[in-house]
């Protein structure tokens, strides 16, 4: 099974880009989106075979999610059941016979991490969530977390420990998340691999210097790892300020 997820930070912009043509191309069983952007009735999209769900913002033009898989699931969710933290479209759950899939788009602390202390709130709510989930089947989470985890995952780290997406307090979470039974799939196959980023800001050319961090992640139960055949970063594919990750697991 091969699944991918990708923030396309704005949908409609990465169609005009040449997303369908990725998709095609990729020909996952799930493809996972985030940071569509949209309100329902925005977009319609044929994309035959597939199943579509989708969990939209109440701001209009903001975050948002989606997932387009081939293999229809038993049951559908959207968000956390949290009041508070179910406003924003981040979170979307299928469950299947053998594991649980999440998509997942993390809130960003912000410039000045305006919203960190909002942040650190949604990671204690997501990871109990996360944990309830694994204590019934896998779990298989993928999506952009906005943190990167350690000074290999991003190119800069001593100039970004202050920086949303770098503080300690975002890295205390994700250890945390994993420390509960978790992998990191990448890092499970290539763990001292440098230089591979999943974004990198529209400034200073960062893309062609690859200046970039490793934010977005294919998370799973440990008892999956043995499963696991790739997980790959796509950082040719362009349409977006992030790549494509995908992950293959039999």
């Amino acid at each position: 099974m091969k699944l991918i997820s990708w923030n396309v930070n704005g949908l409609r912009a990465c169609v005009g880009k040449g997303f369908i043509d990725y998709f095609k191309e990729a020909d996952a069983d799930i493809f996972c989106l985030q940071e569509t952007k949209l309100q329902k009735g925005q977009i319609e999209l044929e994309l035959e075979g597939y199943h579509q769900y989708w969990n939209y913002a109440v701001k209009k033009g903001y975050s948002g999610t989606a997932i387009f898989t081939r293999i229809e699931p038993i049951a559908v969710s959207y968000g956390l059941n949290i009041e508070e933290h179910d406003q924003e479209g981040r979170v979307i759950t299928l469950e299947y016979e053998d594991f649980y899939l999440v998509n997942v788009y993390t809130p960003n602390s912000q410039r000045g991490l305006l919203r960190l202390d909002y942040r650190i709130s949604w990671e204690d709510a997501f990871r109990g969530y996360i944990k309830e989930l694994d204590s019934k089947k896998p779990v298989i989470l993928c999506g952009d977390l906005n943190v990167a985890h350690k000074e290999i995952d991003l190119k800069n780290p001593k100039t970004n420990k202050l920086n949303a997406g770098f503080t300690q307090e975002e890295r205390t979470k994700i250890t945390e998340l994993l420390n509960e039974g978790f992998v990191d799939s990448f890092r499970l196959l290539y763990p001292e691999k440098e230089g591979a980023y999943t974004w990198w800001s529209y400034m200073g050319k960062a893309r062609e210097r690859n200046t970039g961090w490793r934010i977005d992640y294919f998370i799973i139960s440990e008892r999956l790892k043995d499963k696991v055949n790739e997980a790959q970063i796509h950082s040719d594919i362009l349409g977006s300020d992030h790549c494509p990750v995908s992950l293959e697991i039999t």
